[in-house]
């Protein structure tokens, strides 16, 4: 049965979850957000048993697996029932040469023997369109291609590829080398070409994960999760993926399937803000790019709030029929609908997500007015759409409030842009800019406080709660200490926190009543527990957390409260950023640490 204890490597041009068992069973090619061709994760299609590159072991018992210490490099060794064992490493490259990251669309896999004289198959099943096709394949002398629609991948090795391509049992007596990317010949043998991009490789994640500001308490969690979320940013455009998979549905049979492999401005604004925390500013510097050629391509039109990797703007859903989906739960889906969607928090988004680049001293590219006043559009509109309803965050489908999360964080747009218009000597734009926000303030608290109730709500004039008022205090609408917020933290608690988790919300949506928590949402409401001033009681819900990650530190969209069983879409921006800054919030400082 699949499940998602998978480790991920990648090089922010594309990635592959693997396995307990050493099998890739999800790569996207050409980029993060492409064609699947390996989808194992999802089921075989219904043209056979492919989708896999498996390095299958002949009596296969047990494995174990590591990540090599602060790298995206991952190790596995397979043991077989006559004690013969194998060691699987596997990378994709990324590194400095020439003055430039280097990372090719390429899969390196090696394989040596440990124990005895293991008996392998080597399994490589590609399919192409959404595993409607099978490639055709051509050998070389020491190639396989992969013929995939479009794009052609070429295998190298220095195996048979015979012994490969007919999936031939054999004897593996010294170590094997796969290599999977472009058609295009290598200027090496492939062991010795391995060999130097694997130490390029992790001296390039050593070095990046050297100048991290880490948390004294935790730090392999915070290392762990900043290297996924580095390997969910898609370099070449800046673009930010909210998960590198579709589908995982929430839960079971819910229906809930979704892609994330776009980029929303929110999820965004959270990744960036996480790497900035630990100084790996890069990625934001990056995401103004990005930023930049979404706003420029928009006009004056409304803000959509999510976009595709090369700033696509229609991203249609559409039901992917030749895939059964993640444990046969379906339907399996390509393209997002939100796209179509009024979601108003995400004029907030985008100005938080780069408004660090108006004050940070050690930025190359630092934010200069020209930067300035393209925000302001997005301020407009913000000013504009603040008591209007929109889908919220939760992006329902059917339903349209005026989200008090939503209206906070065109709050936070039009307030930020107040303060970087001083920080740029425009006086007449910060009062311009302060007045639009405290207009929007003096909203809130007015249509988003339920008085009666003690808490802030959900939607103006609702009697209601979801998780992202847990925020108020985090973008500065109001102090952590306020009684107002204290209030709402504790009515939060009592109304979503199940055991140890916590509910987005409570009531029914459009697919029904939710069974899993959002990972996020709990690591919000430690935070907010942390700010209250009930850091140990957060302390004790972060290590459950902590306990619920899979066993190479990874997380998911969500977790059954009963089960305790990690669904939705993997690795999740979201969870790995609610790990960094929850371990950011309550560990002890280097300087009391000892």
């Amino acid at each position: 049965m699949s499940d998602l204890d998978l480790g991920v490597v990648g090089n922010s041009a594309i990635a592959a979850l693997i396995d307990r068992r050493g099998r890739i069973v999800w790569s996207c090619f050409p980029r993060l957000d492409g064609d699947p061709v390996f989808h194992g994760l999802l089921g075989a299609s219904l043209q056979g048993d492919e989708g896999v590159f498996e390095i299958d072991l002949q009596g296969y018992i047990r494995s174990e697996r590591r990540y090599w210490p602060n790298t995206a490099i991952l190790e596995t060794i397979l043991e077989a029932e006559d004690g013969s064992k194998v060691r699987i490493v596997d990378f994709v490259p990324r590194f400095k040469m020439y003055g430039r990251i280097f990372r090719p669309a390429m899969l390196m896999r090696s394989v040596e023997p440990l124990v005895g004289s293991p008996m392998i198959k080597v399994r490589i099943r590609p399919s192409y369109d959404y595993g409607r096709e099978r490639p055709e394949t051509t050998r070389g002398s020491n190639t396989i291609r992969y013929h995939l629609g479009n794009q052609v991948l070429r295998l190298t090795t220095d195996g048979s590829p015979g012994l490969i391509r007919d999936e031939v049992p054999f004897i593996l007596e010294r170590p094997l080398t796969l290599i999977l990317g472009p058609d295009e010949t290598l200027p090496e043998a492939p062991a010795t070409l391995f060999g130097k991009f694997c130490e390029n490789t992790a001296d390039y994640w050593r070095e990046w994960v050297r100048y991290l500001a880490i948390p004294f308490e935790w730090q392999d969690v915070v290392i762990r999760a900043a290297i996924t979320l580095k390997l969910c940013a898609y370099e070449e455009t800046g673009g930010i993926v909210a998960a590198l998979t579709t589908s995982i549905p929430e839960y079971g049979a819910s229906g809930r399937t979704w892609d994330y492999r776009y980029c929303w401005l929110r999820d965004s604004f959270f990744t960036v803000r996480a790497l900035n925390r630990l100084g790996a500013t890069r990625t934001m510097e990056d995401y103004i790019s990005y930023v930049s050629n979404v706003v420029a391509r928009n006009g004056d039109r409304e803000l959509q709030p999510l976009f595709g990797l090369q700033f696509e703007s229609q991203l249609h859903e559409e039901i992917v029929p030749a895939l059964p989906g993640y444990r046969g739960f379906g339907p399996v889906r390509r393209g997002n609908d939100a796209f179509r969607q009024r979601q108003n928090d995400g004029y907030g988004s985008v100005v938080l997500a780069i408004s660090q680049c108006f004050f940070d001293e050690r930025l190359i590219r630092k934010g200069d007015v020209a930067l300035f006043e393209r925000l302001e559009g997005l301020g407009e509109h913000a000013a504009r759409l603040w008591a209007e309803p929109d889908a919220g965050l939760w992006e329902y489908r059917t339903l349209a409030n005026v989200h008090t999360h939503s209206s906070a964080m065109c709050w936070a747009a039009c307030d930020r842009l107040a303060r970087i218009a001083g920080r740029l000597g425009l006086p007449e734009r910060a009062v311009y800019w302060r007045g639009k926000a405290d207009v929007i303030r003096d909203g809130i608290f007015e249509r988003g406080w339920n008085a009666e109730l003690g808490t802030f709500v959900s939607r103006f004039g609702g009697d209601d709660v979801d998780a992202s008022l847990l925020l108020l205090a985090d973008i500065g609408l109001v102090e952590a200490r306020d009684p107002r917020f204290v209030s709402t933290v504790d009515f939060i608690g009592r109304r979503l926190r199940r055991g140890a988790h916590l509910f987005r919300y409570a009531g029914e949506d459009d697919f029904g009543t939710p069974e899993t928590a959002f990972t996020i949402c709990t690591l919000w409401y430690i935070e907010a527990l942390a700010r209250v001033g009930r850091r140990e009681e957060a302390r004790v819900l972060f290590e459950d957390v902590l306990g619920r990650r899979n066993s190479l530190g990874l997380l998911s969209e969500g977790i059954h409260v009963e089960s305790g069983e990690l669904w939705g879409n993997f690795p999740q921006t979201y969870s790995m950023v609610g790990l960094i800054h929850a371990a950011l919030s309550l560990s002890a400082s280097w300087e009391d640490a000892f």
